[in-house]
């Protein structure tokens, strides 16, 4: 059972672990992945519900029953995608999601708490797309700086655990259909680079809400690598390709940097609403807009031969939600924005 981060998921949390208690589920059969993150909902929204320094003070304590009554699986998460997809280098994701990580442990500390109960409970989410060996190095990457920076904590090394989803910001509204190799290409480097467990983003999600056959081809496409091609029966396919460690080591030496400028800024939370982190994202976002605009880069389907005839797209009626409001601490929101959004080349 999985839990993507947002504003509620403290209460959904709550309320999920009282529906178990109630049906008396063994809590040592289930993984569950809460998906609590406050940096990624306060990137996201711009919001929190309590200043930084409450939420700092009463985190651990309010979510001390969970670890009691032995629960498996991810409780705190790390999000990167929202940062990905407002833009961000795979560096940058990794180097936030390192502070996220790091806030949630000296959060711990400080309420002297011990490390090596918590540490199992933090997981990943990170967005891949269609840079097949980058996406591999990046979850490559995350393996390896997670396990340096439990080594620094002096704590025993637990394996990362990393949910991975096809990159919304790879997404196309013209020719939709070549969102399928896309997304294929961004799953098998999500399996090859050691994911838990993945998401593939529906072809037809810029147009809006998916119908039942792009929710089908997302769902089909990796039951049909993982059952038919084998591809999670091989553990780090890319161990001693050139090319896959030479990206894994530089992504490490320059995500451990932007932690490290985090930490700096006062962790995560600080960082955000200060729009420190915010002002870097923008500019690797607009630095990749340039070349896509100079056709430096080009976008299949898009920039690059693109199609003369658009065909209608099935989509589903959506409700809009109101935007979440309230809050005591505030930052600059980071919104997801698609690339040919940004380039004058999407609708």
């Amino acid at each position: 059972v999985r839990i993507d981060a947002h504003p509620w998921s403290r209460a959904v949390a709550d309320w999920l672990v009282a529906f178990l208690s109630k049906r008396r589920s063994d809590p040592a059969k289930l993984n569950l992945s809460f998906g609590i993150d406050p940096a990624a909902i306060f990137a996201g929204t711009g919001r929190l519900r309590m200043s930084i320094e409450a939420l700092r003070a009463s985190m651990p304590q309010s979510l001390a029953h969970f670890f009691a009554m032995g629960v498996p699986g991810v409780l705190l998460e790390a999000d990167g995608r929202v940062f990905h997809n407002a833009g961000a280098t795979e560096a940058q994701e990794l180097g936030i999601m390192l502070a996220s990580a790091v806030s949630y442990l000296r959060m711990f500390e400080t309420a002297r708490q011990p490390l090596v109960y918590a540490a199992p409970h933090i997981g990943f989410a990170l967005s891949v797309d269609q840079d097949q060996l980058l996406s591999i190095a990046k979850m490559r990457a995350l393996r390896r700086l997670w396990a340096r920076v439990q080594e620094a904590c002096s704590i025993p090394t637990s394996t990362a655990s990393i949910h991975a989803e096809t990159s919304f910001r790879m997404m196309t509204a013209m020719d939709p259909e070549t969102n399928i190799l896309r997304t294929t290409i961004a799953c098998f480097a999500a399996a090859c680079g050691g994911a838990d467990s993945i998401s593939i983003l529906p072809h037809t999600i810029a147009h809006g809400l998916p119908a039942g056959f792009a929710r089908r081809v997302a769902r089909n496409t990796q039951l049909i690598m993982a059952n038919e091609s084998h591809i999670d029966h091989v553990t780090d396919p890319a161990y001693g390709s050139g090319a896959v460690e030479a990206l894994t080591a530089e992504l490490c030496e320059l995500a451990w940097a932007e932690l490290q400028t985090i930490e700096a800024e006062g962790g995560v939370l600080s960082s955000l609403q200060d729009g420190h982190i915010q002002k870097r994202v923008h500019a690797a976002a607009e630095q990749r807009n340039a070349a896509y605009r100079t056709g430096e880069r080009a976008i299949i389907g898009t920039t690059l031969y693109p199609s003369k005839n658009e065909r209608p797209v099935e989509t589903l009626a959506a409700e809009r939600r109101p935007a979440f409001t309230e809050g005591v601490a505030v930052c600059e929101p980071l919104f997801p924005v698609r690339v040919d959004q940004s380039i004058g080349a999407g609708s």
